[in-house]
């Protein structure tokens, strides 16, 4: 049985291996990024494709009549066309749950980086600030806010914002949540709310939802106008969750305090996006989800669903 990955430098940039992979197949071929007209080529005669963010769309299917498992080395799959594997008999697989805790210590970065003002301070110490102060410390007035005692809304309550639940606990705020339909964890704090509710309470907006077609754009400039002036909004999960030119403008005005965002509609980042340059923002490249430790799960995981097929089994496996 052949595999190939198409887009492994995203899980493994050379500091782990494939190789509890490569045990699962009798060739395993590695491409660390693989261009939208290169895809059906290395795809070829390979039993088994393993992608991040490469598409794999009904075209590219209908051409590679050999596939039989797609793996998805990730939580999110829609760049896979799930309907048109399933007419192929193809079965796919994802892997979830395997970098809950780290993007919950993201969504944590972000919310105290802007809660303390950390990379303002950074900034201005760094360019003589602090040296030139004729006090121990200055720039404080009204630059740091307390979490205890604070709203903090999730949008979403998979496992990151039921982790995400439990660390807010920890630091004294209240949790409410949003969900798309009635659910109740024991033991996991939180108060589920009224979608509008939410964004009119909290006084930080974490989003941990899936893009759907439901949900993209679900923050825009309606909700901004709704939510504190002194909210933060913040999105790990997907970029088109945001209106990136209504969250540009909603900052510019002043219409909410700051956001942390590690995904955004483009990614590679354009140079000319509407985010770039802005003071209230704090912005990383889609790395929450990306600690060696994550990665190593993630690939392992990748492993386990290859022999979980070859066994005739279904594990992690995706249903249109």
């Amino acid at each position: 049985m052949k595999a190939v990955i198409l887009d492994g430098f995203p899980a493994n940039p050379g500091d782990l291996d494939w190789q509890v992979v490569a045990d699962q197949v009798d060739q395993l071929t590695i491409y660390d990024r693989t261009p939208v007209d290169q895809v059906v080529s290395r795809i070829a005669d390979h039993d088994i494709v393993i992608v991040n963010k490469v598409v794999i769309s009904a075209d590219i299917i209908a051409a590679c009549p050999n596939i039989k498992l797609i793996v998805v080395s990730a939580t999110g799959y829609n760049n896979i066309d799930l309907e048109a594997a399933k007419c192929a008999g193809i079965k796919v697989a994802n892997v979830p749950a395997y970098s809950t805790t780290t993007v919950a210590q993201h969504v944590f970065a972000f919310i105290l980086a802007l809660t303390n003002q950390v990379a303002n301070f950074n900034q201005s110490v760094q360019r003589g600030d602090w040296v030139a102060s004729p006090d121990f410390c200055y720039g404080h007035k009204g630059a740091i806010t307390e979490l205890a005692g604070l709203t903090l809304g999730l949008v979403g309550y998979g496992d990151i914002a039921q982790a995400v639940a439990r660390i807010a606990t920890a630091f004294g705020m209240r949790v409410i949540y949003w969900n798309h339909r009635p659910k109740v964890v024991a033991g996991v704090p939180g108060v589920q709310v009224e979608w509008l509710d939410l964004v009119s309470q909290a006084d930080i907006v974490s989003l941990h939802v899936p893009l759907t077609n439901q949900t993209n754009q679900m923050i825009n400039q309606e909700i901004f106008s709704v939510m504190k002036q002194t909210a933060w909004l913040i999105n790990t999960a997907r970029g088109p969750l945001v209106n990136q030119e209504d969250l540009s403008m909603a900052l510019k005005n002043k219409q909410i305090a700051g956001a942390g965002i590690d995904v955004i509609d483009q990614e590679p980042m354009p140079a000319d996006h509407p985010l770039l340059g802005l003071d209230q923002v704090l912005i990383t490249p889609h790395v929450a989800w990306a600690s060696k430790q994550a990665r190593q799960r993630l690939i392992q995981v990748v492993a386990d669903n290859i022999a979980s097929f070859k066994l005739g089994q279904d594990l992690n496996r995706l249903e249109p």
